[in-house]
Order: C-alpha cells, then structure tokens, then sequence
C-alpha cells in the first residue's frame, strides 16, 4: 500500500510584535486642578473690594473649588464616577456657577468652562450629548443675560472644554484598556503554549518509552533462541531513542512538524514488535500537512495505548477524506478497557486523549473514543481540512517563538 502526501507551502507568518508596555500610571484628578487658576480674576476682584457682598463671593468660590475637586477626583475611577454622590455634586456644582455668573458676571463668569471639564470628566456618551447641551445653553443663558452678546463666548469655551475633556479622557481609557487586553492575550498565548509544550512531551515521551519497553522484552525473549533478531531489536531500541532526542529538540525549539506516513510506519513497527497485527486502509484525496500533523499525533496516542494496554491481537487503522471532512479510525480487538453498554463517549480516556480531544477541538475537530460495539477499543478522529490548515499560521514556529520568550 502507498501514501501519497501532499506537500503544502506554509503561508507567510504574521510579523510577530513584542509584548505591549505597561499602561502606566492611571491619571488622577490633579490632571484638572491646573484649570483652577481661571478663577484668578475673580479671587482678585474678590480681595481688592471690587466685588459686591465679598462674604457670599469669597463663600461661593470656597465652595466652588471644593466641589471642583471633589467632582475632578471622583471622575477618574469609574465607580465613583457614576455614583449618586458624584452627580448630586456636579448638579450643585452647576447651581454655584450659575449664581456666581448671575449675581457677579466678568471674570466670575469663566467658572463655566470649569464647570464644563468637570462635566466632560464625569459624563460619558450617550448622556453626554445632552448634558453638555444642556452645560452650554445654561452658560450661554447667564452670559447673555449679565454681558450681552459679548457673553456667548463663554457658551463656546463651555462647549469646547467639556468635548475636549470628555474625548481626550474617553479616548485614554480606551487606550488603556487595549493595553490591559493585549497584555492579557500575550499571556494566555505563553499558557496555551506551554500547555502545547506539555501536551507535546507527553505525547512524544509516551509513545517512545513504550516502544523501548516492548521491544526490549522482545529483545530478551529472541536472545535465548536467536540472537540476530534480538541484536536487531536493540538496534531498533537506539534508533527510536536517537528519533526521541530528535523529535524533543524540535519540540523544545518549536519546529517540531508531524507526518501521517511517519507515524504509520512507526505504528507498524511498534505493533509488530508487540506481537499485534496492524492494518491500515486510506482513502480520499492528499491531506494538507497541518492535518496530517494532527492525525499523526492521534496514531501515536492510539497505537501507545493499544500497545500498552489493549493486550489486543490486531489493530486496525483506517483514514477516509473528502475534500472538507477527514476521518481516522483506530480499532482493536484487545480486552484492554471493559466492555460497557455505553457508546464511546467524545473526550474520555488519559491524559493523552484528552490533550488530544483538546488538540483537535482547537482546529474545529472532535475525538471520541471508547469501547467498540463487540470488544476492543475504538479511537475515532474527525477534522474538518479547511479549519485545520488554517492553523499553519498560528503553528508556525516563527509565530511561537517570541511567544515562547516570555515562558520563565
């Protein structure tokens, strides 16, 4: 029987960035105290007599400023920015504003663009749109009422600082949290990885070692009777175990790429060594090479468990395609895992099955395996070829290697 492979081109990795910086420091309200100082004329009208009642004024902008930055303190942690007690503030620090403005105008009237930051700060869209409206009709209101026409550009400046703050604030926050997302994805692809790394060392150990146990107890049954296929079984014993060094050095380094026809004939090997009869049967078209990464991981997982604990007679492993579907079937005939009534079930088994249950759930397939409908056991893989040639990309060594620099 022939295996026909197909060689596919890997597709051109993705340029792998590094790991985004830390977002730094989160802003705080003293990014908004420095606007205070527009209030400078109206301190200084206030302690050179220039202002009528100076007690209510020198009260009004005492109160002012406090709820300025009790307002500008709050709005930079999202709790506290929509509290209750933040929006009861920002109502009455509107109210002062607005009989600051009324009862004085000039200067006093400048406490409208604060008022207008402080809004930007602490209301975001949808509700911005009309509260800052609302911000910009009442300055412009006051205005017009103590300064006339001349009054409207404090509705402008209003409107400008309270869109300004909101985008500049809103547009940091979004900022920052790309970064926390970023961060958080490159460090669930270091744990997806090392959980690969995992996977891939016990895969390859597993098998190995058991072919080196069964084929040395067929090395010390063949050297009281024939030494020549014992000798040759040793020399199966260091080859497989120069393979393992190999296969693990790839791992480690990530360029690691399986073979359905390497595993096949490796299977053959182990089973015959094992005294099993293999079988194996393949149809449809050439598989692209991410699949048959896949499907051979399956083989070595299957046919270690058959060696190992199936105590099976043959072993029977059959691999059917279409263009979108492939299917591969490992049957054997053993009395390694009970018989039960029930039918297999999707992810049972070891540590090995379910890494690969896992393995192929991530390129779109399904493993089901248990026992089969008379005796033995049944391993059963089904991949879609499209998802899982997608992947190429994704498992390319070029991609996983700066990925693996932040394993410590």
């Amino acid at each position: 029987m022939s295996w026909t492979r197909k060689v596919s081109c890997t597709p051109t990795p993705l340029r792998a960035g590094r790991l985004p910086d830390t977002p730094g420091p989160h802003p705080t309200g003293f990014a908004l105290l420095p606007w205070l100082l527009l209030g400078m004329g109206s301190f200084s009208n206030l302690f050179q007599g220039e202002t009528a009642n100076p007690w209510i004024g020198g009260l009004g902008l005492l109160t002012f400023n406090s709820l300025y930055i009790y307002v500008s303190f709050r709005a930079f942690v999202k709790e506290k920015r929509e509290a209750r007690s933040t929006q009861v503030a920002l109502g009455l620090l509107a109210a002062v504003t607005c009989g600051l403005g009324l009862g004085y105008g000039g200067s006093w009237l400048l406490f409208f663009p604060l008022l207008g930051l402080a809004t930007g700060a602490v209301v975001r869209m949808p509700r911005l749109r009309l509260t800052g409206a609302a911000v910009t009709v009442l300055s412009g209101v006051v205005a017009f009422v103590r300064d006339g026409w001349g009054g409207l550009d404090i509705a402008y400046a209003t409107w400008i600082s309270t869109i300004v703050t909101a985008a500049i604030l809103s547009l940091s926050e979004a900022v920052r949290e790309l970064r926390a997302a970023r961060e958080e994805l490159a460090r669930r692809a270091v744990e997806e990885e090392r959980l690969r790394f995992s996977r891939d060392l016990h895969d390859l150990l597993g098998h190995t070692l058991s072919v080196i146990v069964v084929k040395s107890e067929a090395a010390r049954r063949l050297a009281v009777r024939d030494m020549d296929a014992a000798v040759a079984q040793v020399a199966d014993i260091e080859s497989v175990g120069r393979q393992a060094l190999t296969e693990i050095r790839e791992a480690v380094t990530g360029y690691r790429r399986g073979s359905l026809a390497t595993e096949l004939d490796r299977a053959h090997s182990a089973l015959a060594a094992a005294g099993i009869t293999p079988a194996f049967h393949q149809s449809g078209p050439p598989l692209p090479q991410q699949t048959e990464a896949l499907l051979g991981w399956v083989v070595r997982e299957a046919v270690t468990n058959v060696v190992r604990h199936s105590g099976a007679d043959q072993c029977e492993i059959t691999v059917s395609g279409s263009t979108e579907r492939v299917r591969l079937t490992v049957t054997d005939d053993g009395t390694g895992t009970p018989v039960t009534p029930t039918a297999p079930r999707e992810g049972i088994g070891g540590t090995g099955l379910r890494g690969m249950t896992e393995r192929l759930a991530a390129a779109g397939g399904t493993l089901t395996a248990g026992p089969g409908p008379r005796q033995g056991f049944v391993v059963t893989a089904e991949l879609p070829v499209e998802s899982a040639e997608l992947t190429v990309a994704a498992d390319s060594p070029e991609i996983r290697e700066p990925v693996r620099a932040g394993i410590g």
